[in-house]
This record gives C-alpha cells, structure tokens and sequence, in this order.
C-alpha cells in the first residue's frame, strides 16, 4: 500500500523525486478493471441478441419498456427516448416552444450540444457566466439576462455536479421562464435530495457510451408536463401518434402523421435494450463510483493547490456518476505555478492529467462570425433585433477558469491501493512545487478544448 500522509503533512514518498526528473513513478500498480467502463455483461448481449434475433431494430416495444423504467427511476411523469442527447435537448427546446428569433440562455463552459441545437430553431442563445465553485450556470448571472424573447433557461449539470437549482427556479417562475436540464453529465445525481432532471420543466440526457449511465448513442427526454412531452413527440416521434384521439395538446390534434420538425429522432431498439440492463444495474455501480472518487478526493484534502469539485458532504447532493471528474486548481498557494506544468508533472507519474475544461462557447466563431444557413448575417444573431454576440472580456469566471481546472482520475471501481497510487502523483507535484517553478512555462493562450474529454 502507499504510504499517504495525513492532511497537513508530507509522507516520505511524496519526498521522493519527481518522475519528470528522474525518479520512480507514482503509479506503478496494474490498474486492472478500475477504469472499465461501462461494464458489459453477457445480461446486455443476450438483450442485444433478443432484438436482433427478433427483427426488431426499428420497432419501439423495448424502447417503450425502456421508457416505463426510465420515467418511474427519474420520478417523472413521461420519458422520450431518443437517438442521442444531442435530439433529446432539441426535442427539449421545441417542447417549451423556443422558436423563431426565440433566445435560451445557457453557460458558455459546456459542450456544444447544451445549447446549439437553437440554430435549427431559428433561435439563438445569450451566454452566462459560471459559478467558480460548481462550474454550473451562475444564478448571480441569469436574471438580467433575461428579455421578453427569453423562452428557456438551460441548467447544465455540469461534469457531475448539481447546479443550484433552488435559486434557478425562483428566477425562472418569477420572469416566466422554462427551466431545460442538461442531465447528460450527472445521470441520478441528487440535488439536495431530489434527482437531478426532475426539477425543472424538462430535462435531456446523453446516454451514449461515454457517459456514466450507457445506451450506446442515445438520449431521453424526461418531463412532468404533457404538452412538453406531446411536442415533443410531434418534433421528432411521429409514429407515436398517429391519431388525434391519442393526444392532448390542441396544438398537435391536427398535426399527427408527419413529423413537424422533418426529424425521425427515435432510439435504435439495441441501445433501448441496453439502456434497460445498464438501468437496472446503474445506482449499485454509480455509488462505487462515489465511493472510489471520494477517497481519491479525501486523500487530497489539505493538499496545497486542490480543491474537491463536489458539494459539501452535508448538503444532501451528490455527483450523480462522477463523468469526466476535474478538480479545482489554486495556482497561488504553490507560488502561481501554472496548471500546464502541474499536469506534466501528474502526466510523468503515470496519469494523463490535462489542464482546462470546455473551451468557452461564446468565444468561437460559430456563436460570432459564421452564418450557417447564408442568411446573410452571423446566426448568432440572424433573427435577433440586436447584437447579443459575447466579446471576449465579456464573461470573466468562464475566461479565467481553464487555468484553475484539470482532469483527475475517474474511477469506476473502489481499489483503494490503486487509488491511493494516483492520489500520490497529485501529492507529489503539489510538495515539489518549488522545483516545478524553475522550468514552468507557463499557460499556452488556449486551454482545454471544443469536444470530449479523456475518460481516465
């Protein structure tokens, strides 16, 4: 086992010197399952094989079923399985009737997906600063965002951690705003003991492989309200009602046959099947996770320079699966040491520790420059009555982070040896910070990036 010291104290290991300078890695036990994810079994084969053998790829008996479990396991009244995350938050936003020259308002530190579905909407979103603790969308930042075109605020729970919810509704039902939850990070993540996805008016949520609750590539919609979910269903589902007694919504009685959206959004039956066996199995294994992480994390508490992204352990929240877990970096209590050259240090011990998180969403052309659709103008702001386009400068919290983030280990199994190997490459960078300080060259002008993360 290794040797790791108290809060406070240095052990003779993290003494030792440091890989990139020529000593013995930190990390040297075979890390065997603890990284495995996501755990199949022959249980999701033979459910594989089932609709294979059956011929029932582009039916919807499984996906239905899949449906049932899914809204009772979130506590909602109805669930839209769809073919990714990605279709579930745009099915999401049509749902709360985001629409021409409409806006959302969503954090700029997320992936694309969050929020850029709205092009297609022929909307346009307004991006707001990040809360530097739980790197969610700030409440501070929300309401005077808000104008008589705001139809959604969009909650990203964002790398697993609840976003403050309490404070979200309260502006949203105050402005008379629709609340859209992104789930795709904190899959059965609690917020102050309810499940995240549940409190706001709908909810969409990637379940593609890498995430912490797996369909393969899928999504679901979940919500409480029946008109959300029956647009929904007009937007991308069209096979679900194909007669207007099913429904209803006014809006869609004499809509149903013909997709509205000219969008066939469902979930392939595989992954449906999938997703069913994963569902099943995911709260056992999704507290591992809890377990494994938090020890790596009270390995490190006290440790100069880290800090734990995740709520107070008294708060009655959690971080759902722990996807993509980071931590906080504090360059200035290891003398302003760069988070590039902390993480080559981690990297040398044995684990790829990258600096940064998403880049900045309002800072790429896309959301400034480009027009899509060659309207003439930046989509951004193709149907809007002014110039809404962030400069940089404009968001400070979401500019600045990259330097005080950096991706940890994300483990799927409790190996306390194995776990306590990796909390020491961290433990050994932060007590050998002077060292690091001789050849640090600092952050680069970018830091982070557009699209996925290393799941490791």
């Amino acid at each position: 086992m290794t040797p790791i010291a108290k809060a406070g104290s240095i052990s003779a290991a993290e003494k030792s010197p440091l890989a990139l300078f020529g000593g013995s890695k930190a990390i040297a036990t075979d890390e065997g399952d603890t990284f495995t994810w996501p755990i199949v079994t022959k249980e999701d084969e033979a459910a594989v094989l089932d609709v294979l053998r059956r011929g029932a790829m582009s039916g919807s008996d499984v996906t239905r079923q899949f449906e049932k479990e899914f809204a009772a396991w979130q506590g909602a009244a109805f669930a839209l399985a769809h073919s990714t995350g990605t279709a579930a938050i745009e099915a999401a936003m049509f749902g709360c009737k985001v629409g021409m020259g409409d806006e959302i308002i969503c954090p700029s530190v997320t992936y694309w997906a969050a929020c850029l579905q709205v092009y297609s909407l022929r909307g346009t979103v307004v991006f707001a600063d990040v809360d530097p603790d739980t790197l969610c969308i700030d409440p501070k930042d929300i309401e005077h965002r808000i104008t008589p075109r705001t139809k959604a605020i969009m909650v990203v729970h964002y790398l697993g951690h609840p976003a403050d919810m309490d404070a979200i509704m309260a502006i949203a039902r105050r402005r008379g705003v629709k609340v859209i939850e992104d789930v795709s990070h904190a899959q059965g993540g609690l917020y102050k003991g309810r499940k995240v996805g549940s409190i706001g008016d709908v909810s969409g949520i990637s379940l593609m492989s890498a995430k912490s609750l797996v369909a393969g590539e899928a999504g679901m919609l979940t919500t409480n309200d029946r008109e959300i979910y029956e647009r929904a269903c007009g937007w991308g589902h069209y096979e679900r009602f194909l007669m207007p007694q099913d429904l209803e919504t006014p809006y869609l009685k004499e809509k149903t046959g013909l997709p509205l959206g000219g969008h066939k959004y469902r979930m392939h039956q595989m992954s449906a099947a999938v997703g069913r066996v994963q569902l099943k199995h995911y709260d056992a294994r999704c507290e591992e996770i809890r377990k494994a992480m938090n020890y790596f994390w009270d390995l490190l508490e006290g440790v100069p320079g880290l800090r734990a992204h995740r709520p107070p352990a008294d708060s009655n929240s959690n971080m759902g699966g722990w996807y993509a877990a980071h931590g906080h970096y504090r360059p200035e209590e290891l003398g302003g040491l760069s988070v590039t050259r902390f993480t080559q240090a981690v990297t040398a011990e044995g684990f790829r520790s990258r600096p940064g998180v998403n880049m900045p969403l309002h800072l790429h052309p896309l959301f400034n420059s480009i027009d899509v659709y060659e309207e003439g103008k930046p989509t951004r702001i193709a149907h809007s009555d002014r110039d809404l386009r962030q400069p940089r400068g404009s968001l400070p919290v979401t500019e600045g982070i990259a330097a005080r983030t950096l991706s940890v280990p994300w483990f799927k199994q409790y190996r306390p040896e194995i776990i306590e190997e990796y909390a020491l490459a961290f433990r050994k960078a932060a007590a050998s910070y002077r060292e690091l300080l001789k050849e640090d060259p600092g952050n680069p002008e970018t830091l982070g990036g557009w699209h996925f993360f290393a799941h490791r």
